[in-house]
């Protein structure tokens, strides 16, 4: 059943029930069908027409979604646009039937339920947020949507109060969940744990994804949502939700995804790249035949993602191809130097870049945010790092950050880096 389905079918049989949720308004299921058939049909009249694209500003409001459903109503449909972390950003087709899939994939996954609240802190031009739209409204639940995370308290309001005073009969709602990207998680970690470990018993479970998280990081996630499932997921604009990996179960393993879901499935090429197939993928790119047809081969998605499938069928992943740093003819992976820096109590946030280096050409370099009234010394990482990683690829260079760089969505940002060399 289409997503536009489900919410007709709720605006009958629960009109009044809570759909989405914003701090200055609510909409019910019956608001939310009756605003999106009017916004159809203005969009219609304006000369939207099917299987055009139609881009808006992603404002984290409930017009929002309202206009994005229009679309889709039109059979036009929203470009999700890439990053460009590796080369210049595209606008990428996703068809409804693949947001369908995804949302099946997700609903079999995580086990989103009609009394569930969706906390939504990403931004919804991201396939991590966007993608929750659909799971949380195809089963009934309810879409809470802040501006973003930098103000904690807002995070933690919907589990306090009432939303909004005009839900009749409901005072709070008993099960939450959320997408979080490894920065907002570090960030809710260092800054309100306490208040994270007071909730925890309604949260149902926490997934991450769009970076890799720290083995650190979900370890003291544990600890801290003890009877909370936590997801470790691999997605990308191009594929859509393809894996996922419940650490809180299995165990908190570094680049571990997890095993292919219901609508998908992973192989690795003989470059050692990750391959996607399934009913997810993207249709292709908006104007840009050639650059779809370098990355869409035979109904299969070809990522810049290493990895390898091990004998219990979960994906691991070793970074981006074009990420790999090579000092003096070994290969560092970055991100398992950020995984073991992430240990250190003297750090508080890292990204390891490629920098110059006069004999070995390139060598790794660490930019770090001092933990708050540290004096750090670089010296101080090095020895921390000496019993963690091999020699070759311990950073030779380190440079104290205020802040380190991050995309809109959350991934650290190695291309500002790359360019700065």
């Amino acid at each position: 059943m289409l997503l536009l389905d489900s919410i007709a079918r709720f605006a009958r049989l629960m009109p009044d029930k809570p759909a989405i949720i914003t701090a200055t308004e609510m909409l019910t299921y019956s608001d939310l069908h009756r605003r999106v058939c009017e916004r159809a049909d203005r969009l219609k009249a304006e000369g939207l027409r099917e299987g055009q694209p139609y881009s808006f500003p992603a404002t984290q409001d409930a017009d929002f979604i309202v206009i994005y459903l229009a679309v889709y109503l039109c059979r036009a449909f929203y470009p999700l646009h890439t990053t460009g972390t590796t080369g210049a950003s595209k606008s990428v087709i996703i068809s409804d039937e693949a947001w369908t899939a995804n949302a099946e994939n997700l609903i079999d996954r995580f086990g989103f339920t009609p009394d569930l609240l969706f906390i939504i802190c990403g931004p919804l031009s991201h396939l991590g947020s966007l993608s929750k739209i659909h799971p949380t409204l195809m089963t009934g639940g309810t879409l809470y949507i802040m501006d973003s995370l930098k103000d904690l308290n807002a995070f933690f309001k919907p589990f306090k109060d009432p939303p909004l005073p005009s839900i009749k009969g409901r005072k709070t709602f008993n099960r939450f969940a959320s997408f979080l990207v490894p920065s907002s998680i570090r960030m809710l970690l260092q800054f309100a744990r306490e208040e994270l470990a007071a909730v925890a018993h309604r949260i149902a479970f926490i997934e991450t994804g769009a970076a890799p998280i720290a083995q650190h990081d979900m370890e003291l996630l544990c600890k801290v949502l003890p009877h909370s499932r936590l997801f470790n997921t691999y997605a990308s604009t191009e594929t859509g939700i393809v894996c996922s990996y419940e650490f809180s179960r299995y165990g908190c393993r570094p680049g571990v995804v997890g095993k292919p879901m219901k609508h998908s499935s992973v192989r690795i090429g003989e470059d050692g790249r990750v391959i996607c197939a399934g009913a997810t993928l993207m249709t292709g790119y908006v104007d840009n035949p050639e650059a779809t047809a370098r990355v869409l081969v035979d109904g299969e998605v070809h990522t810049a993602d290493l990895g390898f499938i091990d004998d219990d069928g979960m994906l691991h992943l070793l970074g981006r191809d074009d990420d790999i740093i090579n000092t003096g003819g070994y290969k560092v992976n970055p991100i398992e130097v950020e995984d073991a820096v992430s240990a250190c109590p003297l750090v508080r946030d890292c990204i390891c870049v490629p920098a110059p280096h006069p004999v070995l050409g390139t060598a790794p370099k660490l930019l770090y945010v001092p933990a708050p009234d540290c004096e750090v010394k670089p010296r101080a990482i090095a020895e921390f790092l000496k019993a963690r990683l091999e020699s070759y690829k311990i950073p030779l260079f380190y440079e104290s950050v205020e802040a380190i760089r991050c995309t809109f969505n959350g991934k650290p940002d190695r291309k500002a880096y790359r360019v700065k060399g």
